[in-house]
Parts: structure tokens; sequence; C-alpha cells
């Protein structure tokens, strides 16, 4: 699945690939060596051009005229050239700001990044969860709800105690709330501004601003209370094997054994984990910004072992200014997040509309002794034994005073 996003977001974004390597120079004759309108062009689609032609010709600022000779140039350097430095990060700056970024005051990458930001990440964003939505509901037409096919016994069995669902609610509500105001800031101005006008959407935008960049705290620790809590029943084991080759019982009548989880719920488990780190990370290097820059280190990897080579991508860059580090930090955050979304929509279906009491386990906290049987009959035979053993153990009589 990384590999997958990794391919998403460097094949659409503006990193250096074989193929874009291979662009052929437009003819500069006409404009004496000068860049041309075909030159501009390519690198506002994100295309390589060979800046060499141009790169160095920054003029000479100590070769300017001396206060003698007041009538010859003011300069070494022209206004173009003095631009052209300051462009490809030459020119000699001062700034009064100590900041990583405060010396980099051109970075042309927010062209390419802006018009991915606004057409294919939004497009193929929309494309995943729509589409998700209308699988899952072409599948509850087929399929119907996933009932209890037992008698119920009326008898319940703790699933998860307090502190577990508390965990669970904490997770998921901090992140349906991540997601739609991350939604509001990703299309907002697309969608919204054409419905509501410059004005409300202004105010929507801030507040969800601040409640995404708060709320994400609660993410945060609602994924590292789920992995301590969980992560021991969610190691793989041969039963998940099984519990795979049939489908977990989804599609035919009868289900497989499990334990506490079965494979299809560590698959969202492992995915909420993997993903939601990646997105932590990711959100925390947006919120502290210049301060955590992982892409630059995480090409030189890339290109190092090979990996780069293998998908395809060529040889990554691996100077990037701290604009750039930013703007891929905001791409892969909304990518990784579009992928958990459409994830989080099939656990969300599953656990409501989709099979007969599985929404008590988080509900309540207890299952109806059958569904248990049904789904998790390794697990509720563990918890039925050792209930048993604890009932059949006589209670230790006083002794009585002699």
């Amino acid at each position: 699945m990384l590999r997958a996003l990794l391919v998403l977001m460097l094949t659409l974004s503006w990193i250096t690939t074989a193929k874009a390597q291979e662009t052929p120079a437009p003819d500069r004759s006409a404009t004496g060596g000068a860049q041309t309108l075909a030159d501009i062009m390519a690198r506002q689609r994100g295309e390589v051009v060979d800046e060499g032609f141009r790169r160095d010709n920054v003029g000479d600022p100590a070769g300017g005229t001396g206060l003698g000779s007041q009538l010859g140039t003011l300069g070494g350097a022209s206004d173009p050239e003095l631009w052209r430095a300051l462009r490809y990060g030459s020119a000699d700056i001062t700034a009064s700001n100590s900041g990583p970024a405060a010396t980099t005051l051109v970075q042309d990458g927010g062209m390419a990044w802006l018009m991915f930001r606004q057409g294919p990440l939004i497009k193929y964003g929309g494309y995943l969860l729509l589409g998700t939505l209308a699988l899952l509901a072409v599948f509850f037409l087929i399929r119907g709800r996933i009932r209890i096919d037992g008698e119920k016994t009326g008898r319940k069995i703790t699933r998860f105690k307090a502190v577990e669902r508390f965990g669970h609610w904490l997770l998921a509500g901090s992140f349906v709330l991540l997601g739609i105001t991350g939604l509001i800031s990703l299309m907002g101005r697309k969608f919204l501004i054409p419905a509501f006008g410059h004005e409300a959407f202004a105010f929507i935008a801030v507040a969800s601003k601040w409640v995404h960049n708060n709320i994400s705290w609660a993410f945060m620790l609602g994924l590292v209370m789920i992995f301590v809590m969980w992560v021991v029943h969610n190691l793989p084991d041969r039963t998940d094997i099984n519990w795979l080759l049939k489908g977990g019982g989804i599609f035919s009548k009868g289900h497989p054994p499990a334990k506490k989880f079965n494979a299809g719920q560590k698959l969202i488990f492992w995915s909420v984990i993997v993903l939601g780190t990646s997105i932590s990370v990711s959100g925390l290097s947006l919120l502290f910004p210049f301060e955590i820059n992982m892409f630059a280190a995480t090409f030189a990897k890339m290109n190092a072992y090979g990996i780069s080579g293998a998908l395809g991508l060529g040889e990554l860059r691996t100077t990037l200014a701290p604009h750039e580090e930013m703007q891929y930090a905001q791409l892969w955050h909304s990518i990784v997040s579009f992928v958990l979304m459409a994830i989080i929509f099939a656990h969300i279906y599953i656990g409501t509309l989709g099979m007969e009491g599985a929404g008590d386990a988080m509900t309540s906290g207890e299952v109806e002794e059958q569904w248990a049987r049904e789904h998790h009959s390794i697990w509720a035979e563990e918890v039925l034994s050792e209930t048993a053993n604890a009932a059949s153990k006589p209670s230790e009589a006083a002794t009585p005073a002699e």
C-alpha cells in the first residue's frame, strides 16, 4: 500500500523522473539564448527544464562602477540578474529572521504543487471516497445485512472494557472531525465558495483550521492507546489464513474460526496504525513548519537502495527548498488521509448496517453470546471457559471461631 502511495504522489507531482528528463530543450535561438514561453509552460506543468543556460547568468555584483564614476552602471548585476540569483539560491542575502526559510525568497515549485492540489488530488481523492461508498451500497443491496444465523441466547459476553471503548471512540471521533475539516480546507474554495460565498467560507475555513490543528492531538493519543491495548491481539496467526481463504464468511453461510480479532479486523488495525502514524508525522511537520523535513532524506535513501529506480521514478531530487518540504508534506498528508478514509468507510459499514450485533461491541461493550460463537468462536470459547471455571470454584467459607 505504501509503495502504491509513493508511486501515486511522485508520478503525479513535479519530481524529476526519467521520463521528464527526456523532454527535449526548446529552440532558444529566437530569444538569443534567453528562456522562452515553452520553458515557462514546461516548468508550470512540472516538467524538468535544463536551467543551465541561465542558472549562472546572474551578473557580477563586484564588477559595479566605483563611486568616482557615477555616469556608469550603478551595479554589476541588473534587476533580472538579481532575481535570477534569488531564484537559484546564489544571491548574497541577509535576513533579520534566522528561520530555515528566511533566505528563500523565490521558490517556483509552488505552481506545480497548486495545480496538483487543485486538480488530480481533489479529483481522484473524491473519486476514491465516492467510489467506496458506491461499492458498499451495491454490496449491501446484493448481500444484505449479515444476520446472526443461530438462535439468540439472550446471554451477553463482555467484548471490550470501558477504557478500550474510550480509546476507540477517541480515535474514531477525532478522525471524523479531522476528515471533515480537512476536506473543507482542501475542497472548500472549489465547492463551498460558490455555494455560500466568500465571507461565509472564510468563517468556516478559519474554524475548520482551528479544529483540525487541535483535534489532531486527540487522534494521536487515541492511536497510541489502541496500539498499546490491541497490538498483542492483532499479530498474525494461522487462523488468519483460513479466514481469508473463506472470505470471512461474508459471501457465504457460516463463519471461519477466529480469535478476538479476525483477519479482516487485523487488516483494519494495521492500516489504521501504519497510515495513521504516517498522517500524524506529516501533520506534525505542517503544524511546525520547516522543523520536520522528511522528504529529502527519504528520497536520498530511496535512491541509495535503488527503490526509486525499481518504481520507475528515476533519480529523485535530494536537495529541496524548505517550502518544497512543506508542499510534499501537505500532498502526502492528503493522499494518505484519503486512503485511510476509504478504509474507515468499510469499517463503519460493517459495524453498523453491514452486520447484526457488531455495533454492540463498541457501544455497550457486550455482545450476544451466539454472535460471539459465530464470528469469534475461538475467543468466545476461551471467555466462556474462563467464566465457567471461575463460577465452579467454591467460595472459601469463613473459618468458625474456636
